[in-house]
C-alpha cells in the first residue's frame, strides 16, 4: 500500500507508538494532555469525531520541535495534522501488545481506536512496502494477536489496503489468490466477532478502475460479514469522486456502508507527472476534510485519516523510505489546506 497505490506508517513507526502507549502516554477523557514534548494535543469533540487522537504521534513531536526552535507559525501549521485522529498501523512483531496499547489509550480517552492492518503475505508486489507475513499460518497467528489485543474495547479496523486490488490488477500472482481470499475472510470473521469492533475491507479508489472489477472479489473475501469497505486509502481522489465510486460499489455488494480516507485529498489527485507515479509524494496536495462521522451521505459512516499525513509514500520525489516522517512535505500539506 505504501508502494504501488499509496503510503502508510511503517512497522517501526507503529512499534514506537505502541511502546509510548504501553508506557502510559495516553490522553485523558476530553481535553487531552500535553503530548510529545509538551505539544498540548487534545481530543476532538466526541459527537462528530469519536476517533482517538494520539498525543505522541510524529506530528505532535514535530509541533513540539518547531515550538522549541521558535518556529511558531510552522508549529501551528503542523498542529492541523497533530490534532486529528489518524490510523495506527499495527506492526508485524507485537500485534497483541500494540492493539492493546492503542485501544486502552483510546478507551481512557473515551474514544475509538482507528487501526490499520497491513500484513497480508506477498504484500505490495515488490514495491516500496513489500513484505507481509511469511505465510498463511503466520498471518492467522498475527490476526489472533490483534483480536486478543483489542478485546472488548472500541476499535474501527481498516483491513489490508490493496490486498484485493492487487488480485484484480494481476500484480499478485494467481497461485496466491485463493489463500488471500481465505485469509481475508478469516480475518473479517475473527475481528467481526469482537463485541465493539467494526471492520472495513479496502476496496480501492475512484481512479484505479471500475466497481464492476472488484465487487465479486469483495464478495469472495467476505464483505457480507464486514461492516463495510474503505475507499481512497492513502490516495488523493476528492471526497466527491470517492463518494460516487463508493456508492456505485455499495449497490453491488448489498448496500454496504463505507468510509473514505480524506487525509490528503484536499486538492484532488496530481495529474502533471507520470501516471504510474502520481500516487507517490505528489507535490501541491492538501489535507482533506477532517475526520468525522457527520458525512455527506448516509452510506458513508465516516471520513477518516487512514494515511498519516506527513509520512512518506516512498523513496520518490526526494522522499525518505515509505512511512518515514517527512516534515517538509507535512508543512506543504498543511499550508495548502484551508
Amino acid at each position: 500500500m505504501y508502494g504501488k497505490r499509496g503510503a502508510g506508517a511503517l512497522a517501526s513507526v507503529a512499534l514506537a507508538g505502541a511502546a509510548l502507549l504501553l508506557a502510559g502516554c495516553s490522553a485523558p477523557a476530553d481535553h487531552g494532555k500535553k503530548g510529545a514534548g509538551g505539544a498540548d494535543i487534545a481530543q476532538r469533540p466526541k459527537g462528530s469525531d469519536p476517533f482517538w487522537v494520539n498525543p505522541e504521534g510524529n506530528a505532535a513531536e514535530q509541533v513540539a520541535t518547531y515550538a522549541r526552535a521558535g518556529r511558531k507559525d510552522d508549529a501551528e501549521q503542523i498542529r492541523k495534522i497533530a490534532e486529528q485522529p489518524t490510523g495506527e498501523w499495527i506492526g508485524p512483531e507485537n500485534p497483541e501488545a500494540e492493539a492493546r496499547g492503542y485501544t486502552e489509550a483510546a478507551a481512557k480517552a473515551d474514544r475509538t481506536a482507528l487501526l490499520v492492518l497491513y500484513n497480508i503475505p506477498h504484500r505490495d508486489c515488490g514495491q516500496f512496502s513489500q513484505g507481509g507475513a511469511a505465510d498463511g499460518d503466520a498471518y492467522r497467528a498475527w490476526i489472533d494477536g490483534v483480536t486478543k489485543g483489542i478485546g472488548d474495547r472500541n476499535a474501527t479496523v481498516v483491513l489490508e489496503p490493496d490486498a484485493l486490488l492487487h488480485i484484480v490488477d494481476g500484480c499478485t500472482p494467481d497461485k496466491f489468490h485463493e489463500e488471500r481470499y481465505d485469509l481475508l475472510k478469516g480475518a473479517i470473521a475473527k475481528l467481526g466477532a469482537l463485541k465493539n469492533t467494526k471492520v472495513y475491507l479496502d476496496a480501492g479508489n475512484a481512479g484505479w478502475g471500475h466497481p464492476d472489477q472488484i465487487f465479486q472479489p469483495l464478495q469472495r473475501a467476505g464483505i457480507d460479514q464486514a461492516d463495510g469497505f474503505a475507499v481512497n486509502v492513502s490516495n488523493f481522489y476528492t471526497t466527491r469522486d470517492s463518494l460516487a465510486y463508493g456508492k456505485q460499489l455499495s449497490a453491488k455488494v448489498g448496500d454496504k456502508h463505507f468510509v473514505i480516507d480524506t487525509s490528503r485529498n484536499g486538492n484532488g489527485p496530481y495529474t502533471a507527472g507520470k501516471a504510474d507515479q502520481n500516487w507517490c509524494n505528489p507535490p501541491g496536495r492538501a489535507l482533506g476534510e477532517t475526520p468525522s462521522t457527520k458525512t455527506a451521505d448516509p452510506l458513508v459512516d465516516a471520513y477518516v485519516w487512514v494515511k498519516r499525513p506527513g509520512e512518506s509514500d516512498g523513496t520518490c520525489k526526494g522522499g525518505p523510505k515509505a512511512g518515514a516522517w517527512w516534515s517538509d512535505y507535512a508543512l506543504k500539506l498543511a499550508r495548502a489546506s484551508k
